[in-house]
């Protein structure tokens, strides 16, 4: 399943021909107004991604991500770290090992790998992703056991958008 994962990664964005000009000795530069979002299958269809550095199927990358409102990312885990932080937009973070995290512009969360967590946009949220390896994602059901993504993804995209409840 996470090769799986990773191939898909590799047709969407199409790394061997937008990767090969990044010079690791050189600036680099990404404007959100002129990158390519796109939407990815084992991603809720109510967010985009677009890579702004490096290569998520083979390590450490830069992800800039979109949410729409009432978009949440059900509850998972990646083998790496992530560190997150926000650009626009209010949204909140959830570890099933602890209590919610409201996030706003300028807030910075570290999800430490094969930490189970979900996130919720409340506004439209724009927010980096900064995973510390290789990029995947295992949906998880309320025990913890792992699910398909396209059996997650299908029971959310069906079911009511709910307003977020406030967090602290």
């Amino acid at each position: 399943m996470k090769t799986r994962l990773l191939w898909v990664f590799l047709l969407l964005f199409g790394f061997t021909s937008a990767l090969a000009g990044q010079d690791a000795g050189a600036m680099s530069y990404a404007s959100p107004g002129t990158s390519k979002f796109v939407n990815l299958p084992v991603l809720p269809a109510c967010m985009t991604v677009a890579v702004q550095r490096g290569d998520p199927s083979k390590g450490p990358a830069v992800l800039l991500l979109k949410f729409k409102p009432g978009c949440v990312v059900p509850w998972h885990w990646h083998t790496a770290g992530e560190s997150l932080m926000v650009v626009s937009g209010t949204g909140k973070a959830e570890m099933k090992s602890g209590k919610p995290m409201a996030m706003k512009p300028g807030d910075f969360a570290y999800l430490p790998g094969k930490s189970i967590h979900q996130f919720t946009a409340v506004t439209n949220v724009m927010m980096f992703d900064l995973p510390d390896g290789t990029f995947d994602i295992h949906y998880v059901d309320a025990s913890g056991n792992e699910i398909p993504p396209d059996k997650v993804l299908k029971s959310a995209a069906q079911a009511p958008v709910a307003k977020p409840a406030k967090t602290q």
